[in-house]
């Protein structure tokens, strides 16, 4: 995936810094269902919120695919990882 309208993202996100690599610490499934698990590199891009469904989508590239991750910050949703999202999401030394 391709990631359109790169200007248009937010470069920092909480601790997340755009070009910074993270790795996953403790293992989450992302909107989508699709499992992020412990030891998956991160190269951060940027973040985008949607307020009206309390959405986030994070980008990254993984294993050299540029990927959105959609979460979803209701209770039941992603929320959890979002309000801990340090937790999940570790700098590489």
């Amino acid at each position: 995936m391709k990631i359109q309208h790169r200007e248009k993202l937010d470069t920092q996100f909480r601790h997340l810094s755009q070009g910074e690599q993270y790795s996953v610490q403790r293992e989450f499934s992302d909107y989508d269902g699709i499992a992020h698990p412990v030891g998956e590199v991160w190269e951060f891009i940027g973040s985008n919120f949607v307020p009206y469904h309390d959405g986030l989508s994070l980008f990254a590239k993984i294993n050299g695919e540029e990927q959105q991750i959609r979460l979803q910050g209701s209770p039941g949703e992603q929320a959890t990882v979002i309000e801990d999202l340090n937790e999940y999401l570790v700098p590489c030394a």
